[in-house]
């Protein structure tokens, strides 16, 4: 049997390589997790923006509690506008 495919991966200032299958689910989970932290930095960021807004004797702000399309979404829409 073959050896299964390899990918080099850079590791801080070494380069290290593996199996591809176990450098994809890295990266995959590394996303995960990414994703995460941005959707917590959203959310924390406009809880402070409108607190701010408050402050300021500001109304609050109208559409800034929207969330972003997830890639999926991207996808449909731009499927749909190219016809």
């Amino acid at each position: 049997s073959s050896a299964p495919e390899k990918a080099t991966v850079c590791f801080g200032s070494m380069f290290i390589e593996l199996p591809k299958a176990k450098t994809r689910e890295m990266l995959r989970h590394d996303q995960e997790e990414l994703d995460k932290e941005i959707n917590n930095l959203r959310k924390e960021l406009r809880v402070k923006v409108n607190r701010l807004y408050e402050a300021q004797g500001k109304p609050e702000l109208k559409g800034f509690n929207l969330n972003p399309m997830s890639a999926e979404e991207m996808k449909l829409i731009n499927r749909i506008l190219e016809g």
